[in-house]
């Protein structure tokens, strides 16, 4: 059924293209050329009328005058080895919430709404740490295996190499992303604690049946070699399914914040399960509850118990654009666009409401449509200029679809801090400024 509903989601998607270019060719056309004109100095009006002529050769003359740097040598090739981008984007930066202020800088957060596509560049890629970034020599580096094996195992980073490499494309997400009762500004303070990339390295159950698993195993203990000793408990079957040992990321080796040299990847489940800086692999036949799955990482729930080992990330989507921080310029044809993902696996659906969720229309998703990957969204819509509430809800094969908020407390209560994927709101008001629903 799973297939099958993926097949058809496919095939409505490159349905909704279509109907996308013929409803933008229709009524996208006469707005973008009123702002064309209006960049030339001429309203759409004045355009139309072909009174101006004048004055629009002359802005167009003016406009193809040669910049300066076109009369000029560029910079010399070698000149950055490594490549940054332009200075006019030096805005586009992790951010930094308040809240995060106060724990010392643990985290950072992807700029969503700056973002385009679904590979998030390494230098973007949301950050979590449990006690600041270890500097490991990868040299010096050694992956331990052993508890319920057949052979202990001594790994170093040129051993991992050499088994058959894999590249995958999966979503990474912090379970705390955004928490509860918070309510920021822009798509990066609501929920810039997602990222996807393309990860290269070794499935783990190469190394695991390398070492040879007892039939008594059932868990597997991941400890990491930073200041924290982060610890988590893995179900053996999810570590025999897709999860990898990562090397590399987008194409270059992983970045120190990101693990380097060695990470634990389980897509799919809350991040911090993804060992970072993988020193140890113990399995064994249950789980350590370690302080990462006991006193973090739990979700409390009304009566005061606590939900243990809630490791997928469920359905989710925001809109980046417009959203939260950004202006709207005029009424008329707008693209809203947005990202959607599931730990669940494929997105089949994602739907936008423009009158604060009363009702709900098709989304495009814009191929490909990976498994646990992110998924862009594109809407056509046309704004009068009146305020409104916007939103996105994301459907996965599973069959699940993203709740309300005010749905998933009922359930959960307002203690918890993890596992929120509620429908985030952003309210557009009459001068186009766009801000959360919610503040």
């Amino acid at each position: 059924m799973a297939n099958e509903s993926t097949e058809e989601a496919l095939a409505v998607t490159d349905a909704d293209a279509q109907h996308t270019r013929r409803q933008f060719l229709r009524n996208g056309v006469t707005a973008v050329t009123g702002v064309l004109a209006s960049s030339a100095g001429l309203s759409a009006a004045a355009a139309q009328s072909g009174t101006t002529a004048k004055e629009g050769a002359a802005a167009a003359d003016s406009a193809l005058t040669i910049p300066s740097w076109t009369k000029q040598p560029g910079a010399l090739v070698g000149s950055r080895p490594y490549g940054k981008p332009s200075e006019f984007e030096s805005g586009v930066i992790r951010h930094l919430r308040k809240t995060d202020k106060q724990y010392f800088s643990s985290s950072t957060r992807s700029p969503l709404q700056e973002l385009d596509g679904i590979i998030t560049p390494n230098g973007l890629f949301y950050e979590r740490h449990h006690n600041g970034i270890p500097d490991i020599n990868p040299a010096e580096h050694r992956l331990v295996v052993h508890g319920l094996v057949n052979n202990a195992l001594s790994f170093t980073l040129n051993d991992i190499r050499r088994f058959p490499s894999h590249s995958q494309i999966y979503f990474l997400e912090c379970s705390g992303n955004p928490g509860y009762a918070v309510y920021g500004k822009t798509a990066a303070e609501v929920n810039g604690l997602v990222s996807c990339a393309e990860w290269t390295g070794v499935p783990l159950k190469t190394v695991l049946n390398e070492a040879g698993v007892k039939p008594e195993a059932k868990w597997v203990i991941a400890e990491g070699a930073d200041g924290a000793g982060m610890t988590r408990s893995i179900p053996l079957e999810k570590c025999l399914d897709d999860a990898m040992l990562v090397y590399s990321q987008n194409g270059e080796r992983l970045r120190p914040e990101q693990g380097y040299p060695l990470r634990l990847l389980l897509p799919g489940y809350e991040g911090n399960m993804s060992i970072k800086w993988l020193r140890r692999l113990q399995v064994a036949d249950q789980p350590v509850h370690s302080r990462e799955e006991t006193s973090k990482y739990t979700d409390i729930l009304p009566d005061g118990k606590a939900r243990e080992f809630t490791f997928v990330m469920e359905a989710k989507s925001i809109i980046t654009s417009p959203s939260g921080g950004q202006q709207i310029d005029g009424k008329g044809f707008h693209e809203i666009r947005g990202i959607a993902w599931s730990g669940k696996g494929r997105i089949t659906k994602v739907e936008i409401s423009v009158d604060e969720g009363k009702t709900w229309q098709p989304a495009r998703l814009q191929t490909p449509v990976l498994s646990k990957a992110l998924t862009r969204f594109l809407f056509p819509w046309e704004w009068n200029g009146e305020p409104v509430v916007i939103q996105s809800r994301a459907t996965d094969e599973s069959g699940y679809t993203q709740p309300t908020l005010e749905s998933l407390v009922e359930v959960r209560g307002v203690n918890n801090t993890y596992h929120n994927n509620a429908i985030t709101p952003w309210r557009i008001a009459s001068d186009g400024k766009v801000t959360h629903a919610r503040a």
